[in-house]
């Protein structure tokens, strides 16, 4: 055995020490079930393993075409990348996921020149689509991308996609020399060589059509847009849509705590969640919340209090937390503004501590007259991009962030036969508003809460959206 390969089986091996090859069933970032998991982010706890690592990389990159800068896929890849450039004395740039809403608002970080050749380095490929992701941003920045070392090929159609996007990608292990080393080295049996060579013949990804649907929202199924979702409320919410098969939000603007708990009784079964505003509720109490509670959990929908929270930090801290109506115990969903800065989304990531919460940020509204314009909107769903794991969603009109699958879409406003009402509020068709506006979820208040039969008005809104949510997506 060459020198070389004697070192790749050694760090095959490794790997497997540490947990880092895990073998079961597991869900790829593509969606696709898999018999064998390369979990690369605990490398950064093995700085002798890392040492490793960069040291064959780095005889990767001799044999590579001169490059002026490198630049690590985020996130796994990027302590890689660093110490690569630390032994080579190559420049790094960075790659953020989100442009900032401040400062330069830059999005690759670094120093560089136009027409820089750019190595990218990334941990595992599959479809490849994350590296072509990274490519892009690089190629607008004015950098050159032609090469690319990864540590781990999954053999699954990644490498022939790349080669189709004029990037050649060097890899130091493909799946099948790493089970080769494993079974080598006695760590696995040759059953299990035979069950993961048997599903990379029957599990190649159609690569085109992973990265068409990843820049394509309206066209994913909620079920490919589960592993994108940042936000674990979002994450609970597409569940609860999916097991339910129900995009319907029920906007309950009742006055009476008793008629809308025995509203909530009626409809649970149809909704995937229910809105409030809780500051009109008469003669509340903590009973009510908790009854509520009891009730989303019997079927199975989330509690949203529509505050829509747009005050200095420490303040919209107490609005969240304190007070009378305590909404960070038992609201899973919020709305928020964007009006007076980051500092709103701050004071809800701090404040929210080991709740989980999520923000749907109002970026448009269905008001007659509302003053928010083009930019405004522009720019919330901008802000929104820099707190991903506490934004669910964006509330809006229109189709926007349709490159974002894993936020999703809120639309109210929805009635069945009626344009609008005398104070401003204008309304859409249950198919227009999926179909023709975008949304993912629609709210819908006064033609259920003051329909003469609240649970079978439910029911056909339910209906009607879902069945034009598999209009969209062509189900």
């Amino acid at each position: 055995m060459e020198q070389r390969e004697l070192r790749l089986k050694e760090f095959a091996v490794e790997l497997f020490k540490i947990n880092a090859i895990k073998f079961g069933e597991y869900k790829t970032k593509v969606g696709l079930m898999t018999p064998v998991y390369c979990d690369l982010r605990v490398l950064v706890s093995y700085p002798k393993i890392m040492g490793i690592l960069s040291d064959l990389i780095i005889d990767t990159l001799h044999t590579i075409e001169s490059q002026e800068v490198i630049c690590g896929v985020p996130y796994t890849a990027l302590p890689i990348a660093t110490i690569v450039s630390f032994k080579t004395n190559l420049p790094m740039v960075m790659r953020r996921k989100e442009a900032k809403d401040y400062g330069t608002k830059k999005l690759i970080e670094g120093i560089f020149q136009e027409g820089d050749k750019c190595l990218i380095i990334e941990d595992v490929v599959t479809s490849g689509s994350s590296i072509l992701e990274t490519t892009k941003d690089l190629i607008k920045e004015g950098m050159k991308v032609t090469d690319a070392i990864v540590l781990l090929n999954r053999e699954q159609g990644g490498e022939k996609f790349l080669t189709q996007h004029g990037i050649k990608m060097h890899a130091l292990l493909t799946m099948t020399s790493l089970m080769k080393y494993l079974k080598d080295a006695g760590c696995v049996t040759e059953e299990s060589c035979k069950k993961v060579g048997d599903y990379l013949k029957n599990s190649q990804v159609t690569t085109n059509s992973v990265v068409t649907k990843r820049s394509k929202r309206l066209e994913m199924t909620f079920e490919d847009r589960f592993p994108y979702a940042k936000n674990e409320v979002a994450k609970r919410l597409f569940k609860i849509i999916i097991e339910k098969k129900t995009n319907l939000v029920l906007a309950a603007d009742l006055t009476d705590a008793t008629d809308i708990l025995n509203l909530a009784e009626s409809v649970g079964p149809h909704i995937c969640s229910l809105k409030l505003h809780v500051d009109i509720v008469e003669h509340f109490n903590d009973n009510f919340t908790s009854t509520l509670s009891q009730i989303a959990k019997k079927h199975n929908f989330l509690l949203f209090e529509d505050r829509k929270f747009a005050d200095i930090g420490k303040t919209v801290e107490y609005q969240y937390t304190r007070g009378v109506y305590k909404i960070a115990s038992w609201a899973s969903l919020v709305t928020a503004h964007s009006l007076t800065g980051h500092g709103v989304l701050d004071a809800l990531l701090l404040a929210r501590g080991s709740n989980e919460l999520g923000v749907f940020l109002l970026a448009e509204c269905s008001a007659k007259g509302s003053l928010i314009d083009e930019k405004y909107t522009n720019a919330t769903i901008t802000m929104g991009k820099n707190y991903s794991d506490l934004i669910a969603g964006y509330v809006c009109q229109q189709k926007l962030f349709v490159d974002e699958p894993g936020y999703l879409q809120l639309t109210p406003g929805v009635q069945l036969g009626v344009s609008g009402d005398d104070l401003g509020q204008q309304y859409n068709s249950p198919s227009s508003v999926i179909l023709e506006g975008g949304a993912d979820v629609a709210v819908v208040g006064r033609g259920i809460t003051k329909a003469g039969n609240p649970e079978n008005a439910a029911k056909e809104y339910k209906d009607l959206l879902w069945a034009a949510y598999l209009q969209r997506v062509k189900q």
